[in-house]
């Protein structure tokens, strides 16, 4: 999402008296499991790091961020060959990308829907084909990526209904056991969400669905805190983490909406389709991923959560390590595994 939304975690309610515990200065050393490529990705990554001048304003921070987004991409066409097209399904913009080498023939009947991540306010062109391209070519499969409406301008659930739109008018070409839905950060939220509402309206859900670098709770645990010193940032202050998303597009929403917040809401947790997690152990989001897959788990819905040691929030948008490879990979197989899988009649 970004170091302005990690910062607004710190708006929040009370520690009870007692919990803290005061941790001592030390020096923490990149983790020994990193690649040597990923090494020199960090440091690129601390260079291309948001000025923080530029919090909170949102024309700024969009300037920015596309300029980053801009300088994924031409790092992602080095690595991958696609063909996009531009265009409108369910009367929302869309980016269709396609591999170059073509679907493959296990994919013909099979799509993948993108949710791009970008703080629910920047992300649409270069950033969701940052997300897209390399799935498409990695699993030859086509992914349409989603211009959904964003914040300050728009407010939940505008997200959603973009994305249940776009899912509707795909239905009447693909099952839904053939369609899966994925997003990191802000569309790893939005994944979740759409999901719960997209069967809130009578939809059949999706086959399977991956939340990357973020999911449909709010954050917890102890990744928001140590996500910014160990990544080159700042402590977040005391108190507590609050128990909503401190993000303006779900401003007004209470934590209790379960199609808002779905993998803290019972029912929803346990009719999710089959769910990847996947993140950097350095993310703010980590130890809410790692709680959601618990929730998961034990509703006994088919989960995988994979961390990467070291890293940190959306480390795949840079693809020049073998750990965003893998990644990539993963994610692919995860989907292969699910999509298609379930007989029609039992799609939730």
């Amino acid at each position: 999402m970004s170091r302005m939304l990690a910062a607004s975690i710190a708006f929040a309610i009370a520690v009870p008296a007692g919990a803290q515990i005061a941790v001592p200065a030390f020096t923490l050393p990149v983790s020994n499991q990193l690649s040597p490529e990923a090494l020199k990705v960090l440091e690129r990554m601390k260079a291309a790091t948001a000025p923080a001048a530029i919090e909170g304003d949102v024309p700024k921070q969009r300037a920015f961020y596309q300029k980053y987004n801009d300088d994924r991409l031409a790092e992602m066409r080095r690595h991958f060959a696609t063909r996009e097209t531009h265009r409108q399904i369910g009367g929302v913009t869309v980016d269709v990308v396609e591999p170059k080498d073509g679907i493959a023939p296990g994919n013909a009947r099979r799509v993948l829907i993108n949710i791009h991540g970008g703080s629910f306010i920047w992300g649409a062109g270069s950033g969701a084909l940052v997300e897209a391209i390399p799935i498409a070519a990695a699993m030859r499969i086509k992914v349409v990526t989603v211009d959904y409406r964003l914040a300050p301008e728009h407010h939940y659930p505008a997200a959603s209904e973009d994305v249940a739109a776009v899912y509707r008018d795909l239905l009447k070409t693909y099952p839904a056991a053939n369609i899966g839905i994925y997003g990191c950060s802000a569309g790893g939220v939005i994944a979740a969400q759409a999901t719960a509402w997209i069967a809130s309206k009578g939809l059949p859900r999706p086959g399977a669905i991956g939340t990357f670098c973020g999911t449909g709770a709010p954050f917890s645990g102890d990744s928001p805190y140590l996500a910014g010193p160990t990544t080159g940032g700042a402590a977040l202050p005391l108190p507590a983490l609050p128990a909503v998303l401190p993000v303006s597009y779900m401003a007004g929403v209470p934590a209790s909406d379960p199609l808002a917040y779905p993998l803290t809401a019972p029912a929803q947790v346990k009719a999710m389709p089959p769910t990847l997690l996947l993140a950097g152990g350095r993310d703010f989001a980590a130890s809410a991923l790692t709680l959601a897959h618990r929730r998961l788990a034990a509703a006994g819905v088919e989960s995988e959560l994979q961390l990467f040691d070291g890293l940190p929030h959306a480390f795949f948008m840079w693809p020049d390590m073998p750990e965003s490879t893998e990644a990539f990979a993963r994610i692919a197989r995860f989907f292969d595994r699910h999509l298609g899988r379930r007989p029609e009649a039992r799609a939730r």
